[in-house]
């Protein structure tokens, strides 16, 4: 089967990937709640693998102290997340889909979000919003990617993935939480996020 390449980026990942595998990746849609130091990273990862089609979600704004872990520039600060997060993805590859919420996942909108979604990537900071979406769709099957424990810069072979259940990983050290004395820093937080895109990259590649 021969894959129509869109422009010349795409045509390189098919030489490099194979057109059947960049057929699966780019026939998926992926979900990623969080646009901050993992969403925005994982984001990233998964553009430059293929994947075009993403329904991104975050009510937030870009500030200043977001810059040392998050895919954002200087001149971004106090734009939207989301929006601001398009453009950059788009910058990797223009014929990208990205649809964007900006708005809080609340409980009774949670399960509307990612419906048409594939895979979901759990990217958020405070603890009630991932339990919201894995509890919403763990029963699904929707590939569940989600992170817990990556603050500081402690020994980064910390960071593993966990398998909880067929459709839900967990990458982390489990543990560490971000406070005072285990800043959220760049290394960490971008091995996660690049953890949680390989994850997904292996699981449409190797499933699907």
């Amino acid at each position: 089967m021969t894959v129509k390449y869109r422009n010349l980026f795409e045509k390189a990942l098919g030489m490099a990937l194979g057109e059947n595998n960049l057929e699966k990746i780019q026939q998926i849609t992926v979900g990623i709640g969080g646009a901050g130091g993992l969403g925005s990273n994982c984001a990233v990862n998964l553009v430059r693998s293929g994947f075009s089609n993403f329904v991104i979600v975050d009510f937030d704004t870009i500030e200043s102290s977001n810059l040392n872990r998050q895919f954002y520039f200087y001149n971004q600060i106090g734009k939207s997340k989301v929006t601001t997060l398009r453009e950059n993805l788009l910058a990797i590859n223009p014929a990208i889909q990205v649809q964007i919420l900006q708005e809080r996942i609340e409980e009774h909108n949670v399960a509307a979000m990612f419906k048409d979604c594939h895979i979901i990537v759990e990217a958020f900071d405070q603890a009630n919003y991932k339990k919201m979406i894995v509890e919403e769709y763990l029963q699904s099957e929707k590939f569940i990617v989600s992170a817990s424990g990556i603050a500081g810069y402690a020994d980064s072979d910390e960071i593993k993935t966990h398998k909880i259940r067929e459709n839900l990983y967990v990458v982390g050290d489990l543990s560490s939480a971000v406070g005072k004395e285990l800043p959220p820093c760049a290394p960490r937080v971008s091995i996660a996020a690049a953890k949680q895109a390989n994850l997904i990259l292996q699981f449409v590649l190797n499933n699907l």
